[in-house]
């Protein structure tokens, strides 16, 4: 341990009560030892640090910061130099509002597009996802502030988030759900990482060996702390045992008491509490010595900002080469995004901005006719009549038309799925009512996920921002008019419709489980591999020139190719490396991303770029052995624009590990995994997989701690059950309006336990349980032993902070 002088000085009580957050979002200090607390905050795309009260999901305002696109956005840019200069503008901020530990980036994969938090997330693929992260943590702790990727791990859905169980074989885990977090950490050297609410594979993330201390701490060789999602915590004495750190937000000293308890029980060593106090000792002051409180520039910021949203625009579609417009095209724009634009996603990553574009005022500044510009349709969904005609007016006085419209907020925020893949249905009708017109219709989308796009044939060109930043009007406007030459490339695929993904039939989750049955097949590896046809593949995006790809070399430890740039405008290419094993023993994807590099290039000019081969270019997971292996063999590598435009290849060998193959690994035996036809697979066929029976996921008739209070509409208690019907209310009311109400859905969502964890320590373990008999029919009872344990938490509360003063007046 590497401050065993301190820890040796703490008092038992001082131990267990550091290792929870004192308040929403600070660390516990210890003044006698002169141990300062440490802050926290969320900025996975700009800092969102409360100037009063601290609350988990935004009520209360915080003080203003650079709204940088969203990681959905940046990872269309496939360009590691942006994010890490995004990285250290985040840090910088961070360090000017006295944060200490920046709670992001977010890092789960996008399993399926309806994931109600697929916004804050990179991509569908976990190297481009973990390349992307690892960039922006290095760029946040090289101004002396912790980067925290999240959700560690296995996060892929909002409903009943605390209250769920990811299952999914070992491979399926390594390859997919841990690799993007293995590069963060390897590479970028996090400092931080934060648990996840869910189980997998039955057991609370933030108390889960496997991942925690085999995977994290053994393999990975991490050093730094563990923090809980606020509110993750399930058993805090399991978790500490498992060298979680810190537990948050405030879940007062009851929490503290359970280390207590569990250390003169024997269910927690004096070993592992000093060890998991020595880790965050380790932080705090590392941290406390940094710089803080000095200004940044917002000017300077804002451009970073805009640079970024440029890098990121994906151009679509550009029929007849509309774009770029032509100076003095005479334009309409239409579309209430153009007026309040769709540029962060909503719930505790939404920044105040330092300052807003809009289409609406920026399109003044540049060499275009506006003939006209109104909302045309309601975001919230309605039918206007009124709006439809003043816009129909509007694009008959134009040349071109600007239609500015997405998902809106209801679509993608923290706490709620998505229920399709659908925009509003009176956009739509509305963008056919303007093809009617008969004129060039430019669709300006903004949404932060895939969506299906039946109405593209209504637009002669589809310019996708996602979410922008604050400085995405001015970013999309330097983009229409060629101010920049667009090089974003998609970070998922986009399927023809919702039917086609992979995990259709399997996501959200089935009451409390969520099966992970399409295996490895996320994404393009499964349209790649079962030949499904795509709107858009993975890494698609056009230019306004055009590039040419040759002399495909093999290197000492990697490959070369040559790109040219044979159209007529200066632009930057994404030269993409896929790596396949054609005649594998061990079922695998069609292809998989192992490497990619963004260059720049003028016009006729050619440029060498090499990729390099890595620890991850050939492995696979052998789940037998239980270690990464290669198998031997003849692998395909393939360069190209996409993984459908692939331009050259080449066969590479490579010399084997593997001496098993897993038993199951046949054919016979897993012949949906094998032949890609993972949207139905039996449960005989996923208990192969997994290697064990399937855990059922099933409710019983009794509620306990861990289920969600969503749960209630079931609840033999009638009070029970009226709350459910109140709180639902409130909660459809909320949705109606358009904005959901961010709180109302934590608490939907919030299993019982929780209450206990996100109170302050008003409430105690024993309340909890309290509140379990109660709605399990026996009110009175359940009545009593709240009550009684309101008195025995207060006084114990009093007691423990009274021997923490006594403690520090004695020193």
């Amino acid at each position: 341990m590497k401050h065993q002088d301190l820890t040796s000085k703490m008092t038992l009580e001082e131990k267990a009560a550091i290792l929870s957050g004192k308040t929403v979002w600070q660390t516990m200090e210890i003044p006698r030892l002169q141990i300062p607390a440490i802050f926290c905050s969320d900025g996975p795309h700009g800092l969102r640090r409360q100037a009063g009260e601290g609350d988990h999901l935004g009520l209360n305002a915080s003080l203003p910061a650079t709204c940088f696109p969203t990681a959905a956005t940046i990872a269309n840019s496939w360009n590691t130099e942006l994010g890490e200069k995004l990285g250290s503008a985040l840090g910088e901020e961070a360090a000017a509002q006295k944060v200490d530990v920046l709670l992001g980036p977010g890092l789960n994969i996008k399993r399926s597009p309806l994931c109600g938090r697929n916004f804050e997330y990179f991509s569908e693929d976990p190297y481009l996802a973990g390349k992307m992260a690892a960039s922006y943590v290095r760029g946040i702790q090289s101004q002396g502030v912790y980067a925290c990727p999240k959700h560690f791990a296995v996060n892929s859905q909002e409903l009943r988030r605390m209250a769920m169980d990811s299952v999914l074989d070992e491979r399926t885990l390594r390859e997919i759900y841990l690799t993007g977090f293995e590069i963060a950490i390897k590479e970028g050297k996090a400092k931080a990482i934060m648990s996840s609410y869910n189980e997998v594979n039955g057991t609370y993330a933030n108390e889960n060996p496997h991942l925690l201390l085999d995977i994290l701490r053994k393999e990975w060789g991490f050093e730094g702390i563990v923090v809980t999602d606020w509110g993750a915590s399930n058993d805090h004495a399991k978790g500490v045992a498992c060298r979680s750190n810190l537990e948050m937000p405030a879940p007062g000293l009851d929490s503290a008491r359970e280390l207590l308890e569990a250390v003169e029980s024997k269910k927690l060593s004096m070993d592992e509490l000093d060890q998991c106090v020595d880790d965050l000792l380790e932080a705090i002051l590392e941290l406390s010595v940094q710089k803080r409180g000095a200004e940044f520039d917002q000017k300077k910021h804002h451009e970073i900002a805009r640079e970024a949203a440029e890098e990121s625009i994906v151009l679509l579609k550009n029929e007849k080469q509309v774009l770029p417009l032509k100076a003095g095209t005479k334009v309409a724009l239409i579309g209430d995004f153009a007026f309040e634009p769709r540029y962060q996603g909503a719930g505790s990553s939404m920044v105040n901005p330092t300052r807003l574009e809009t289409m609406e005022n920026e399109i003044m500044h540049y060499d275009l006719q506006l003939a006209g510009k109104c909302r045309g349709y309601r975001r919230t969904g309605e039918n206007d009549t009124a709006l439809e005609q003043e816009a129909l007016h509007v694009a008959s006085q134009s040349d071109v038309i600007l239609y500015c419209f997405g998902l809106d907020e209801l679509s993608e925020s923290e706490g709620l799925d998505r229920a399709h893949m659908k925009i509003p249905q009176n956009q739509i009708d509305l963008l056919e009512k303007l093809f009617q017109c008969g004129k060039p219709v430019i669709g300006i989308l903004s949404a932060g996920s895939a969506t299906e796009m039946t109405w593209e044939k209504n637009l002669t060109a589809i310019v996708h921002g996602y979410l922008g930043g604050q400085a995405s009007a001015s970013a999309m406007l330097n983009v229409l008019t060629g101010r920049v030459n667009p090089s974003g490339h998609l970070n998922e695929t986009y399927p023809l419709d919702y039917e086609d993904t992979p995990a259709y039939h399997y996501f959200p989750s089935e009451e409390r489980t969520a099966q992970y049955r399409e295996g490895i097949y996320v994404g393009y590896r499964y349209y790649d591999t079962a030949k499904k046809p795509v709107r858009y593949p993975f890494g698609y995006g056009l230019s306004y020139t055009t590039f040419a790809f040759s002399d495909l070399k093999e290197e000492e430890n990697g490959i070369s190719v040559k790109v040219t740039n044979t159209g007529d405008t200066d632009g930057a290419a994404v030269v993409q490396m896929y790596v396949s094993l054609p005649k594998a023993r061990v079922f695998r994807p069609e292809k998989e991303l192992k490497g990619f590099t963004k260059v720049f290039l003028k016009v006729g000019e050619s440029r060498t770029v090499s990729i390099a081969f890595d620890d991850k270019t050939f492995r696979y997971w052998n789940n037998k052995t239980g270690g990464w292996e290669i198998e031997e063999g003849e692998y395909l590598v393939a360069v190209g624009e996409n993984c459908e435009a692939i331009h050259e290849t080449m066969t590479v060998h490579r010399a084997g590990s593997t001496v098993e193959i897993p038993d199951v690994y046949q054919k016979e035996m897993l012949p949906s995994y094998y032949n890609a036809d993972i949207q139905n697979v039996t449960d005989s066929e996923f208990a192969k997989l997994l290697g064990h029976e399937i855990p059922s996921g099933k409710w019983s008739g009794s509620l306990n701690k861990n289920d969600a209070i969503c749960q209630l509409y079931y609840a033999k208690s009638p009070i029970a059950r009226l709350i459910y019907r109140i709180l639902t209310s409130m909660k459809n009311k909320s949705e109606a309006k358009g904005k959901p109400d961010l709180n109302i859905l934590f608490i939907y969502n919030m299993p019982f336990r929780g209450i206990a964890k996100m109170t302050a320590g008003a409430v105690s373990r024993d309340m909890v349980d309290g509140m379990v008999t109660a709605v399990n029919g026996h009110f009175f009872r359940g009545l009593g032993q709240i009550i009684k344990g309101y008195f025995v938490n207060a006084k114990a509360n009093k007691a423990y902070e009274k021997k923490l003063e006594q403690t520090g007046a004695e020193k």
